[in-house]
C-alpha cells in the first residue's frame, strides 16, 4: 500500500483565511477589538494576548487552532505558553498578511529577545503542516536584516567615539541619538531591500557628514573638528540675478568633500560610491524632508514621527531600540565575542601591532578594495592584447561586443533599481562597470589559454558566440555581486535555495533572470572563469561552486531548459541518454578533465580532427567526449589518433552529468550514513534506482529538485528490501545535511501548478513511473548495480588556495596574492596566522598554536558540518493515525513513546558514529 499523507486541520483553516483590505493597513489602533463572547473556549491570558496585540477575531481563532495543533505535537512544553502563543500569532499574521501587529510589538508582549524568538518559532516546524515556507522565508529575511541591523549599529556606535567628544550633560548622546534615527529613515525610504549591508554603510556615512557639518565644534574630536572648517567660511555675497535663479531654481547643497573622505578614509570605503549615493539617494532623502538647505539639525520629534510611521508599515524590528540597549534587540555575549575576536600581536619583546577585528562592515569594505585592486586599469574598454584578438577574427566582434554591453548594462541598472531601490539605478551602472572590467580581464586570460593550448590566434567562432559572451559578462557580475553582497554574512543569499522570483533580491539566481540565460549555459563557464581568474578569494570560489550545484540541483531543470532539448537530441542519435552524457565505465575516473569554455560553448559542434603535436598533453578538440577526458589525454598519441573518427558528442552535456553524478552520490552518500549505518549493503542499490532515474527518467527532474528523487529512491528501495524506515526519518535527517531547505520536501510539483509533500510526490509520481524497476530488486536477480562515482577534492583547488598542512586538520598556508594585503587583512576570524619570514616571537606562541590544533573540542567543531547534538526527531504528519506510510499497519507491542525515544536514540547515535568517523578520516588525511 502506498504511503498516506496526514492533513492537518490547521492546513485547512489557514486556506481559508483571506487576509482583507483592512487587516494590511499599518493602523493598528484601527483594528477591531475582540469580542470575549467569541472566545469564551480559550484561556483568558490567551485572549487577554490578542487584546493586547489588537488581533482580529479570526487571527484569534486561528492562533489558537495553531496552538492546539503545536501542543498536541510537540513532546514536551520547555517554553511558557505565553511565547508559544506569541509564536503562534506571528506565524498566523505571517501566513495570512493580517497586519495587526509590529515584530517589536509581540516581543515585547511575551518579553523575549528577537533571537531567541525566531528560535522558537522554528521549533514549532514540528510536521509538515505547522510552518508554511512563506513563514520560512520571511524568519530568514527578518533575520538577514537584522544582522545588517546590528552590524551596522556596532560600527555606529565606534566611528561615532572617534567623532563625538564627551560632554557633562550628554549632549553628544543626544545627537547621536538622531542620527540614528534618521539614518533608519533615510534607509527605509530610499532601499526596497533594506538588508544591502554595503549601500545601508554608505547612507550611514552621508548621515553622519550632515550632523558633523552641523554640529557645534565643541562637540567634534579634533581630527573632524579641523575637517569642517571649510564649510564654516564666510558664505560670498551674491548679486540679485543670481539670487533671482537661485529662488527659481534650487541649487543642490554642497557636498563637504574633504569630510567625506576623512569618513571614508577611516571606515576603509570607496569615496566615489559614498559621493553617488550622496547625490542620488542621501539629497533626495534630505529635500523630502526639506532639509537640505537647513543649517540647523533636524528636529527630533519630526524624525521620529517620521521613522514611527516608517516602522508600522514594515511591521518588524524597531531600530531605534538598537540605541536604547533594548533587551529584544541585544545580541548574546557569544555572538558579539563571535564577531569581534581577533587575534592580535601583543607580546612583550615585540611591538603592539593590534589587528582590527573581522566584522562583517570591515569584511564586505575589504573584500571589495581588494576587488578593485586586482583589476586592470584600462577601465571598461579591452586591452590591447584583447583588442588585437579581436582583429585577428574572421568577423571582428568588438561591435557587437560593444552594442550587447551597452544594451546589458542599461537592462542590469534597470533591474537594479527596481530590486534595491528607485534612487539605486547609479549604483547599478557602478557595479556592471566593475563587472565588465572583470569580464575583459577573464576574456583575455581564456583566449591567451587556448591560443597556448592550440597554437591558433583566430577565435572568430567562439568570440561571435553570443551566449558566450553573456554567460562570462554574468559570471563576472556575478563574482561582484557576491563581493558587495556575500562577503558580510554567508548564509544570507541561498536562503531558498536559488529562489526563481526575480526582483525580490539580487542574489544567484538573479543575474540569469534579468539576462534572460538559461543556467545550463551559465554552468558552461564557470570552473573555466575561475582557472582564468587566479585572484579569486576562496569565499567567491565557493561561492561559484555553490551556484554550480544549485544549477545541478534545481535551476538548470527548469522546464524551458535547453538541457531537456539537448538531451532529446542525444538521445535520439544513442541507443540512450546515458550512454551519450556519461558511460557507466567513467563513473570510477577522475573529474578533471581538459575541456575549456570553448570547448563547451561550441560543443556538439565539432572542428575537424586536429593533429596535436606529441609533446601536448590535451585531449584533441575532435576527439569523442564518449571516453573521460582524463583517461585519453594520458594515453599515447597514437591511440588517440588510431581511433575510428565518431560522431561529435555534446561535450558540456557529458561534462554536466559527470559532476551531476558525483554531487548527486555525494548528498546519497551523507544521507545513508545518517539512517543505513547498519544497512551497508542498501546504498549501491539506492544509488543504482537513483543513477537510472538521472539516467532514464530525467524527466522527472522537470521543476524538481534532485534531492526529491534522493529521498524517493531511499524510501522505495528501504521498502522492497523491507527495512523499515519512514519518510518522516529521512526528513528529519535530511534538515541536518547542509545547504538543505524545507520548501524542498514541503513543495513538491505533482502535477501542473500542483505542489504537495514529498510523500505526496512519491506516491502519485515516482512511485508509479518506475514500479517496475523498483520491485526487480525484491526479486533474486536484481539489476546490475551502477558503478560508484569516484569522490575527488573540489575541483577549484589551485595554488593560491589555503592548503592544509600534511597531519593536521586545522593549520592552513596561503602565499599571499599582492603585497598590498597585510596578514591583518588576510587573517579569518578567530585563527591564528603565521608569516614566514617576519618575526614571530618567542616559541610559547607555537605552542599556543599547538595547544588550539590539538585541542579535541577545537578540531570537532572545525570538521564537523552539523551541530555537535543532533536534532531530534519531531513527529511529522506523513501517516494517519499512526499507520505506517506503506502498508498501513500500526506499531506493535511498544508504546509510541517507547518508539519514537527508540528511534530518536538510535538515528543519534548513527549520526554521532558517522560523525567520530569522518573526524578521524580527516585527521589521517
Amino acid at each position: 500500500m502506498p504511503p498516506r499523507k496526514r492533513y492537518a486541520g490547521m492546513t485547512k483553516s489557514n486556506k481559508e483565511l483571506k487576509p482583507s483590505a483592512d487587516s494590511a493597513s499599518p493602523d493598528i489602533d484601527k483594528s477591531p477589538e475582540l469580542s470575549d463572547q467569541k472566545h469564551k473556549d480559550k484561556e483568558a491570558e490567551f485572549v487577554a494576548l490578542c487584546k493586547s496585540l489588537h488581533v482580529t477575531d479570526l487571527v484569534c481563532e486561528h492562533a489558537w487552532a495553531l496552538w492546539k495543533t503545536v501542543q498536541e505535537s510537540m513532546d514536551a512544553v520547555n517554553e511558557s505558553q505565553k511565547k508559544l502563543w506569541g509564536a503562534c500569532l506571528f506565524v498566523t499574521v505571517t501566513d495570512t498578511d493580517a497586519g495587526c501587529f509590529t515584530l517589536t510589538q509581540v516581543l515585547k508582549a511575551i518579553n523575549m529577545n528577537f533571537k531567541q524568538f525566531l528560535d522558537l518559532v522554528r521549533q514549532l516546524d514540528v510536521n509538515m503542516d505547522t510552518i508554511s515556507t512563506k513563514v520560512n522565508a520571511a524568519l530568514t529575511r527578518l533575520e538577514k536584516k537584522f544582522d545588517v541591523m546590528l552590524a551596522l549599529y556596532q560600527r555606529f556606535e565606534k566611528t561615532c567615539k572617534n567623532i563625538f567628544a564627551l560632554t557633562p550633560n550628554g549632549k553628544e548622546r543626544e545627537t547621536m541619538r538622531t542620527c540614528w534615527t534618521m539614518f533608519l529613515l533615510a534607509k527605509g525610504r530610499a532601499l526596497q531591500m533594506e538588508d544591502d549591508l554595503v549601500i545601508s554603510f554608505q547612507l550611514l556615512l552621508c548621515t553622519l557628514e550632515l550632523f558633523i557639518k552641523r554640529c557645534c565644534p565643541d562637540l567634534l574630536q579634533p581630527l573632524y573638528g579641523s575637517s569642517i572648517s571649510r564649510v564654516r567660511s564666510p558664505v560670498t555675497r551674491t548679486s540679485r540675478r543670481s539670487q533671482c535663479k537661485a529662488k527659481s531654481r534650487p541649487a543642490e547643497p554642497e557636498v563637504d568633500v574633504q569630510l567625506l573622505e576623512t569618513l571614508c578614509k577611516e571606515n576603509e570605503c570607496n569615496v566615489e560610491e559614498v559621493k553617488n549615493v550622496y547625490q542620488t539617494s542621501f539629497l533626495a532623502f534630505l529635500d523630502s524632508l526639506d532639509l537640505s538647505r537647513a543649517p540647523d539639525f533636524p528636529q527630533v520629534t519630526d524624525v521620529n514621527q517620521q521613522y514611527e510611521e516608517h516602522y508600522l508599515k514594515s511591521r518588524e524590528i524597531d531600530g531605534r531600540l538598537f540605541f536604547d540597549g533594548d533587551e529584544t534587540v541585544l545580541a548574546s555575549t557569544a555572538e558579539t565575542i563571535q564577531v569581534e575576536q581577533t587575534p592580535t600581536k601583543n607580546q612583550q619583546d615585540e611591538e603592539e601591532v593590534p589587528i582590527p577585528p573581522q566584522t562583517p562592515i570591515r569584511a564586505a569594505m575589504t573584500s571589495i578594495q581588494l576587488l578593485r585592486g586586482e583589476l586592470p586599469s584600462s577601465g571598461d574598454q579591452p586591452s590591447t592584447k584583447l583588442t588585437t584578438y579581436f582583429r585577428n577574427c574572421t568577423v571582428d566582434p568588438t561591435q557587437a561586443v560593444q552594442k550587447r554591453l551597452e544594451m546589458l548594462g542599461q537592462l542590469f541598472s534597470q533591474k537594479f533599481g527596481e530590486a534595491v531601490g528607485p534612487r539605486c539605478v547609479a549604483y547599478g551602472r557602478q557595479r556592471f562597470a566593475l563587472g565588465v572590467r572583470l569580464y575583459y580581464k577573464v576574456m583575455e586570460a581564456m583566449l591567451k589559454s587556448e591560443e597556448k593550448r592550440l597554437s591558433v590566434q583566430n577565435f572568430s567562432k567562439l568570440l561571435n558566440d553570443a551566449t558566450f559572451h553573456t554567460s562570462l559578462l554574468a559570471c563576472a557580475l556575478e563574482v561582484v555581486m557576491a563581493t558587495y553582497e556575500e562577503s558580510s554574512f554567508k548564509n544570507g543569499r541561498y536562503s531558498n535555495g536559488g529562489s526563481d522570483h526575480a526582483g525580490t533580491d539580487v542574489c544567484f539566481p538573479w543575474i540569469l533572470n534579468v539576462f534572460n540565460l538559461a543556467a545550463f549555459d551559465f554552468f558552461k563557464v564557470i570552473e573555466s572563469f575561475i582557472k582564468a581568474e587566479p585572484t579569486l578569494s576562496k569565499d567567491i570560489i565557493k561561492h561559484l561552486e555553490t551556484c554550480e550545484n544549485l544549477i545541478m540541483e534545481r535551476i538548470a531543470w527548469r522546464k524551458d531548459s535547453p538541457l531537456f532539448e539537448l538531451l532529446r537530441q542525444e538521445q535520439e542519435h544513442e541507443s540512450g541518454a546515458a550512454e551519450q552524457v556519461e558511460t557507466p565505465a567513467s563513473f570510477s575516473q577522475p573529474l578533471q578533465h581538459n575541456h575549456t569554455a570553448a570547448d563547451l560553448y561550441l560543443s556538439p559542434v565539432r572542428p575537424g580532427q586536429r593533429i596535436l603535436p606529441l609533446e601536448s598533453p590535451v585531449t584533441p578538440p575532435s576527439q569523442s567526449t564518449s571516453q573521460p577526458a582524463p583517461q585519453a589525454s594520458c594515453q599515447p598519441h597514437t591511440q588517440v589518433t588510431s581511433q575510428a573518427p565518431r560522431q561529435a558528442k555534446s561535450n558540456s552535456l557529458s561534462l554536466f552529468y559527470k559532476k551531476l553524478y558525483r554531487l548527486a552520490y555525494t548528498r546519497l552518500k551523507t544521507l545513508c550514513s545518517y539512517l543505513l549505518s547498519s544497512h551497508p549493503e542498501l546504498e549501491p542499490i539506492i544509488w543504482t534506482l537513483f543513477q537510472h532515474t538521472l539516467q532514464h527518467e530525467y524527466d522527472l527532474m522537470r521543476d524538481r529538485h534532485l534531492d526529491q528523487l534522493m529521498m524517493s529512491a531511499m524510501y522505495a528501495i528501504c521498502k522492497v528490501k523491507s527495512v523499515d524506515l519512514r519518510f518522516k526519518s529521512i526528513v528529519s535527517a535530511y534538515k541536518n545535511m547542509a545547504n538543505t531547505n524545507q520548501e524542498t520536501f514541503k513543495h513538491v510539483l505533482i502535477t501542473k501548478d500542483q505542489y504537495d509533500s514529498i510523500i505526496v510526490f512519491y506516491n502519485q509520481v515516482f512511485m508509479q513511473k518506475l514500479k517496475t524497476n523498483i520491485l526487480q530488486y525484491a526479486s533474486t536477480r536484481p539489476p546490475p548495480l551502477s558503478p560508484i562515482p569516484q569522490m575527488p577534492c573540489s575541483p577549484y583547488k589551485f595554488p593560491n588556495s589555503p592548503l592544509r598542512v600534511p597531519g593536521s586538520n586545522n593549520v592552513y598556508i596561503s602565499p599571499m596574492k599582492s603585497p598590498r594585503m597585510s596578514p591583518g587583512i588576510m587573517t579569518p576570524r578567530s585563527r591564528m596566522l603565521v608569516s614566514i619570514g617576519e618575526s614571530f616571537g618567542l616559541a610559547n606562541r607555537f605552542q599556543r598554536i599547538n595547544q588550539m590544533v590539538n585541542s579535541s573540542k577545537h578540531a570537532h567543531k572545525r570538521t564537523l558540518d552539523f551541530d555537535p547534538a543532533p536534532k531530534p526527531l519531531k513527529r511529522l504528519r506523513f501517516d494517519v493515525d499512526w499507520q505506517d506510510e506503506a502498508d498501513g499497519s500500526k506499531p506493535g507491542g511498544d508504546s509510541t513513546l517507547i518508539q519514537k525515544l527508540t528511534e530518536m536514540s538510535s538515528t543519534r547515535s548513527r549520526m554521532q558514529e558517522q560523525k567520530i568517523k569522518e573526524d578521524t578520516e580527516s585527521r589521517k588525511e
